[in-house]
């Protein structure tokens, strides 16, 4: 049986630091001068299908059914009129830079527990796996913030951090997880023990990596007119400010963290362009 997470999208988003084990930023980049606001709408629609589709769906799409798809995608990610406040976007970036950038493939298809009323409920935004080696995999169980304020992001994630790794949470996570993981990846065998209830939350942490997405307004991205070394700089230093706050938090010293720091020129413009492109496809 094939792997259904073999094929991805491109990713628009560019990495504009180092490569290192804490944090790394990505940008949507330039274009004519202005920070690339539409391109970037564009892809993440490109991403739905991916990211929320079953993998059987994954699997039996083709030339023939690829625009029901893309309608069953768009009808999952919300059908909210006020999207204003919505973290969607957030979440979709987090999930195309750890599939593109990270190798991971997700465990469920869009695991964030909405409820039938469309409300978001607390849960991880994303829950993946990264298959390190033949015998060795890692679950990234992550959280995507996407705000206009930095600092704002970076408070509200670590609350929520602290809130996910309690006993009670994760014991719960791992009920609700547990049946949902798909039968066609690779090790969902190995998975489906990492989250059984016999199996201690010792050993799902000792396996599990944390991303943390910040997609938030950047004063680089508004101040610049394309990504040349002042401005990979300038978010680099962003950047940093947000993993001082993470290690002021204490949270690494209990979890493996990965800051993504991803930033933005307009949050407001791109959640805009976002949603009007979800309502034209879900009205057609």
């Amino acid at each position: 049986m094939s792997n259904p997470y073999e094929l991805a999208p491109n990713c628009i988003l560019s990495r504009v630091t180092d490569s290192n084990e804490s944090s790394e930023s990505y940008c949507a980049g330039f274009e004519l001068s202005e920070w690339r606001c539409s391109g970037l709408a564009d892809n993440l629609i490109e991403w739905i299908i991916d990211y929320a589709l079953k993998s059987d769906e994954l699997r039996d799409t083709n030339h023939t059914n690829t625009f029901v798809r893309l309608k069953q995608a768009a009808s999952r990610v919300y059908t909210s009129e006020k999207y204003e406040r919505r973290g969607e976007v957030g979440e979709i970036a987090a999930h195309a830079v750890c599939r593109t950038y990270f190798n991971t493939i997700p465990v469920a298809a869009r695991v964030n527990y909405l409820s039938a009323s469309n409300d978001p409920v607390k849960a991880f935004d994303l829950v993946h796996v990264r298959y390190v080696s033949d015998d060795n995999i890692e679950l990234w169980l992550g959280e995507a913030k996407f705000f206009k304020n930095r600092n704002d992001a970076i408070k509200d994630a670590i609350a929520s951090i602290k809130s996910h790794i309690t006993a009670g949470f994760l014991k719960n996570e791992k009920l609700l997880l547990g049946p949902q993981v798909s039968n066609d990846i690779p090790h969902s065998a190995k998975i489906k023990e990492l989250l059984s209830a016999e199996a201690s939350i010792d050993e799902l942490i000792a396996s599990a990596v944390f991303p943390v997405l910040i997609a938030a307004n950047s004063d680089a991205a508004s101040n610049h007119v394309s990504a040349n070394d002042d401005y990979n700089a300038e978010v680099a230093d962003e950047m940093n400010a947000l993993w001082v706050k993470l290690k002021a938090s204490g949270l690494t010293g209990k979890i493996r963290l990965k800051l993504i720091y991803v930033p933005l020129g307009d949050k407001d413009a791109l959640n805009k362009a976002f949603d009007d492109r979800l309502k034209g496809i879900q009205i057609v």
